[in-house]
């Protein structure tokens, strides 16, 4: 297994469990979705992943990233900056130096593989150059590599953190709310991204979402949080707005996004075509 989690648990200093035994097992190029209302824990999920951030102390809990240990019994690894190394985090704020171009933004994600003198000096060679010029056009915006990140749009930018995840070599991608401060277009567009990169270099992709139709399109499968519960792990197409109110109650409403009248009218969303049959689409 690529990502193994067991027994994870954390309390917040104000006495929130904001995650409650966790048990997860997520394989090499899957792509799954976590699903959530605001506060079931997805965001500190993700940092477990991660290594940003420690379970309770003395825990049972363990988790486990292509085979190496990135935390245990709440302690995060000494080694954990080599794990990360694979792990690339794409957040929902997008994580960019306004003020620095965009290849230079994307060449951050090479920082772990040179020495530390050529990144202060941002001395970037020229096949690293060149690979960060490759991710920039298969993320669509080459043609933008020159520019300050500032000036992007947060569809550009968000595909721009994505190409730095590529530069980077990670192999597992764990992607917060991606899409949460987007336009639907540009929601469609980074969506379909991941999708490509999962499918094409065969990644192991996490994104946690709100729109349970965003997970029904994209992720063959899917994680849905409670109260820091798993209280549902399979396909995403059982995924059913009945279903959903069984799971979440009113809270559903914010899950579904639309998906279905707010007066009780329930409605079946429509059946996707699995992912891996659906035509990949490029990048706008």
């Amino acid at each position: 297994m690529t990502l193994s989690i067991r027994h994870l648990d954390k309390h917040f200093a104000n006495g929130k469990h904001a995650l409650r035994d966790i048990h997860l097992e997520i394989g090499q190029g899957e792509m799954v979705a976590l699903i959530g209302a605001s506060g079931s824990g997805k965001s500190t999920l993700l940092r477990h992943i991660a290594g940003l951030m420690p379970a309770d102390a003395g825990s049972a809990s363990v988790i486990e990233v292509n085979g190496r240990i990135v935390q245990q019994g709440g302690q995060i690894q000494r080694d954990v900056r080599r794990t990360r190394a694979d792990i690339g985090f794409v957040f929902q704020q997008f994580n960019l130096v306004d003020r620095l171009p965009v290849l230079v933004n994307v060449l951050v994600g090479r920082l772990h593989r040179m020495p530390l003198w050529r990144g202060l000096l941002r001395r970037f060679n020229a096949s690293e150059r060149a690979a960060a010029l490759d991710a920039l056009d298969r993320v669509g915006i080459a043609e933008c590599h020159a520019q300050r990140a500032s000036t992007l749009s947060g569809g550009q930018q968000q595909r721009a953190a994505i190409a730095r995840t590529l530069v980077q070599g990670a192999r597992v991608v764990l992607a917060d709310e991606p899409i949460a401060s987007l336009d639907p277009e540009s929601s469609r567009n980074v969506m379909d991204i991941l999708a490509r990169i999962c499918k094409e270099d065969g990644c192991t992709v996490v994104v946690s979402l709100h729109q349970v139709d965003m997970a029904r399109r994209y992720c063959p499968r899917t994680v849905a949080l409670h109260q820091g519960r798993v209280v549902f792990d399979g396909p995403s197409s059982e995924l059913t707005p009945t279903l959903l109110r069984e799971l979440y109650g009113m809270q559903a409403d914010e899950i579904l996004n639309g998906s279905e009248s707010l007066h009780g009218n329930v409605t079946r969303l429509p059946e996707p075509a699995p992912v891996w049959q659906q035509p990949v689409p490029q990048a706008a």
